[in-house]
């Protein structure tokens, strides 16, 4: 499950990651209209247990739509051995809440929960484990990056309000992943 990203964040971040490809091209860059922001991640699920996930999906719901605003860069474990380069995302607190109860939900219909706590972001890109510490010009392009991400630290690349979140199929192809909306949900009253 996932909620979508407004087209200028997208437009911004292609923009972002269009300048940095030449830096880091060992990096795995994730295609922009890839970028989503994972409330919960399934992994493969028997299509036999598919209608109780989408009838308890449905039954999810907040007070108050989501806002989030996206900026800042950061690295995930961190900037000295980085795995994955993302950009920030400020949420609103129903979206940690709305995260959490569905993790707690789908485990009774034995979904593995999650063993991190929620941190909304959305992936840029991905490192090979040993990239950071390689001598040679992958290391010097991770270098390129976290140079950035400091003086990028305050960028803001967008913000947008939604009340619904998206049930995604996802397809691994040698070309990255490929996801098919396959339902929409609605958790609150309308954005105006």
């Amino acid at each position: 499950m996932a909620l979508e990203i407004p087209n200028e964040t997208r437009e911004a971040l292609a923009a972002l990651i269009a300048q940095l490809k030449h830096t880091c091209p060992s990096a795995r860059w994730v295609r922009p209209e890839a970028m989503h922001i994972t409330l919960k991640f399934i992994g493969h699920t028997d299509p036999g247990t598919l209608p109780a996930i989408r009838h308890t999906l449905a039954k999810l719901k907040s007070p108050e739509p989501i806002e989030m605003h996206f900026g800042g860069l950061g690295f995930f474990p961190g900037e000295r051995r980085p795995r994955v380069f993302w950009c920030g995302v400020q949420a609103s607190a129903n979206t940690a809440q709305l995260a959490t109860e569905m993790d707690r939900t789908l485990a009774k219909l034995g979904v593995e929960t999650e063993a991190r706590a929620f941190a909304p972001h959305l992936t840029l890109a991905r490192f090979k484990e040993d990239s950071a510490h390689s001598r040679g010009k992958s290391a010097k392009g991770i270098e390129g990056i976290v140079r950035l991400a400091y003086e990028m630290e305050k960028k803001h690349f967008g913000a947008t309000r939604t009340s619904e979140f998206h049930l995604f199929e996802s397809k691994i192809k040698p070309t990255g992943a490929e996801y098919t909306r396959l339902e929409t949900f609605h958790f609150a009253e309308a954005v105006n």
